[in-house]
């Protein structure tokens, strides 16, 4: 199981005289526990609209699970990110069993290429692909490719592992 887990946050201005029945505000939030996840709702909506948790309340919390978990899908997914020159908007995709899979390595290759932190990144959007068409980066285009092999040169047979010494060297490659 992975570290992320994908939470769908309601929440609201608290009701008023003025406005009793306030609009509702919907997000999907990756964070690592229910805690994380109200915590960045809060955040976001604060930075969208006038609304904060001191004057705001959750209305739901769900925890969104995988329909299929053991099918093997293509992400894509919109970020922007704070770097050390400043703010940028980004497509990435990725090939994962999840859509959590895929935010942990959004996650862990942006930590590699650019250096940014957790904090520093925010998601806009995550979508599967499902037409090969519509698939944009060349490193997730040849995987896709029809009876796709990956060779094993270097294999090491059982019956060397009989003996411990034997008359010649075992040859492992076929």
């Amino acid at each position: 199981m992975g570290r992320l887990q994908e939470y769908q946050v309601i929440g609201r201005h608290l009701p008023s005289e003025a406005n009793p029945t306030p609009k509702l505000y919907r997000m999907r939030i990756f964070a690592p526990n229910n805690v994380v996840a109200k915590s960045r709702f809060w955040y976001f909506l604060a930075k969208l609209r006038k609304v904060k948790k001191a004057n705001g309340e959750i209305v739901s919390l769900n925890q969104i699970h995988e329909k299929r978990p053991q099918k093997v899908k293509n992400f894509g997914i919109w970020i922007r990110y704070d770097s050390r020159s400043g703010t940028h908007n980004m497509y990435k995709e990725y090939r994962e069993m999840s859509r959590t899979d895929a935010v942990e390595a959004m996650y862990q290759d942006m930590a590699a290429r650019h250096r940014s932190r957790f904090r520093s990144i925010h998601i806009l959007k995550v979508v599967e692909v499902e037409k090969a068409d519509d698939i944009r980066r060349p490193y997730i285009k040849q995987l896709i490719t029809k009876n796709l092999q990956f060779p094993l040169p270097h294999r090491i047979s059982k019956n060397s592992t009989k003996k411990i010494f034997a008359a010649k060297r075992p040859s492992t490659f076929y």
